[in-house]
């Protein structure tokens, strides 16, 4: 019965990002994979939402002034309750099946050490959608089981996922976490660091946009030896004369750049280390820290984190996927995994 209900329910795991939302169907696979951006008109007090996702990415600069691009969340949780519910509620829809008769179960991502009102937040939100169930589960240790780790088996597994506004830690042994930890310092603290370095050394105003392109066109975390050829042309203010300016950077700026947030992921990651059992620390040292999510997608970022922390790191497979994927198996056999799960 079971298996004839699950035909009739589309069952739903959604990785609710700082940067992406990623939504996957039971049965379906990934089905969203999309900015979390919301496209708003703001006209005498009032918000209208026009757009969510790609389409709401795609309306800045063509649209009027009194529209903007809102980034629903910050630093992992819930910043505007309204433009998060509303762009859940539009991803949610593209993926109703005409056989979606029941009210899916939602499980939902968050970062590992959110807060007791941000758990909240989130689960009251995916029960305004019309959810049977909701489940919360941390990023890391979804990302653990998304990676394939041997999470059931004795001994540690170690993952570090980098997202947009949280860097997440996970160790587990045995089927138990062991240690769960956020930092919130990521890929959009990565952007920050493009937009400071290029102030100071080139007394050039850009934006987020840009930086992130800067961060994805020629983003590297070591600046000399086997690294990519890549040069990015970008054009800004120059806060000296206030007229247009272009400067041209390579990789070895941006490797300058990013300096500073890639030391302080590799300290969060050192200090986690420190603090785990001496027999679970050497089977981590043993098999490696695993890398996920879109800021592992940085050139030689595994590299320079091995040099730095004196562990091995490993950059998972298709390493953006992994924490949906691990959402996915723990809604599929939630018997086995439901002491994984978070207290909303």
């Amino acid at each position: 019965m079971q298996g004839v209900a699950s035909v009739f329910s589309d069952d739903i795991a959604i990785d609710l990002g700082t940067a992406n939302t990623l939504v996957h169907v039971f049965g379906r696979g990934i089905i969203i994979d999309e900015p979390s951006a919301v496209a708003v008109r703001s006209h005498r007090g009032t918000r209208e939402i026009l757009a969510v996702g790609r389409k709401a990415k795609a309306l800045i600069g063509r649209a009027p002034e009194n529209v903007e691009l809102v980034h629903p969340l910050r630093d992992g949780v819930i910043a505007d309750f309204v433009a998060t519910e509303e762009m859940l509620r539009q991803f949610i829809k593209r993926t109703k099946t005409m056989l979606g008769f029941r009210r899916p179960r939602i499980l939902i991502c968050v970062p590992a050490q959110a807060t007791p009102v941000e758990r909240r937040a989130v689960y009251e939100t995916a029960v305004s959608l019309g959810a049977r169930r909701v489940y919360l589960i941390a990023e890391p240790v979804a990302a653990s089981l998304g990676a394939g780790l041997p999470v059931d088996e004795p001994g540690g597994a170690m993952v570090v996922d980098i997202g947009g506004g949280t860097s997440d830690i996970a160790v587990l042994s045995s089927g138990v976490i062991v240690s769960a930890r956020t930092l919130r310092v990521a890929g959009n603290a990565m952007d920050d660091a493009i937009i400071r370095y290029v102030r100071r050394e080139h007394q050039l105003l850009v934006g987020p946009v840009n930086a992130e392109r800067i961060k994805i066109e020629a983003g590297s975390a070591l600046a000399s030896g086997n690294v990519r050829s890549a040069e990015v042309h970008i054009r800004g203010r120059d806060l000296k004369q206030g007229t247009a300016k272009s400067v041209i950077l390579r990789v070895k700026d941006v490797a300058a750049a990013l300096s500073e947030p890639i030391e302080a992921i590799a300290d969060f990651t050192q200090r986690a280390l420190e603090d785990l059992p001496p027999d679970i620390l050497s089977d981590i040292i043993r098999r490696g820290v695993h890398l996920t999510g879109g800021g592992a997608l940085i050139d030689k970022l595994d590299v320079a984190l091995t040099r730095l922390v004196g562990v091995k790191f490993r950059v998972q497979q298709n390493p953006m996927h992994c924490v949906v994927k691990g959402s996915a198996a723990v809604l599929a056999r939630l018997d086995a995994h439901e002491h994984l799960l978070m207290r909303p």
